[in-house]
């Protein structure tokens, strides 16, 4: 039994517009639709050290119900290496407590979690060899 609200299609601009309302306005709408292209809104769970705010919505289907909105300064250069192990973690339903409620017991011989530095001239890794090599070109005299 259909009512007229759905006939006309009411519901759907009621919830289009609670959803503008809940990101925060319409430029708020098309800058996360330029960023991430879906307009969601969910559930914030938390924040990790580096300023990559995780949210979850249970009523989108299983993989795609938890996904994180990476900090301002990193604008479109974001890259999965920016998310931290424990964090992956419940991204992708490997367990479902968050670090904010079970945080890891990092051992000491854990190093702290890095983004990829290949990105940044300064940091890239670039080999040398330390022998000379056993071919040599040839130099006309």
């Amino acid at each position: 039994q259909m009512g007229v609200k759905e006939f006309l299609g009411l519901d759907k601009l009621a919830k289009l517009a609670a959803t503008v309302q809940k990101i925060g306005g319409i430029r708020a709408v098309l800058k996360q639709r330029y960023l991430m292209d879906v307009t969601r809104t969910g559930t914030l769970v938390g924040e990790d050290k580096f300023g990559n705010k995780y949210f979850e919505d249970n009523s989108y289907f299983m993989p795609r119900n938890r996904w994180v909105v990476y900090p301002e300064r990193v604008w479109l250069d974001y890259d999965a290496t920016q998310v931290p192990p424990e964090w992956h973690r419940w991204l992708h339903h490997i367990g479902d407590e968050t670090p904010t409620t079970n945080p890891p017991q990092n051992e000491k011989w854990v190093l702290d979690h890095e983004q990829n530095s290949s990105i940044f001239a300064d940091k890239k890794y670039t080999p040398y060899a330390t022998s000379r090599t056993k071919i040599q070109g040839w130099k006309p005299q």
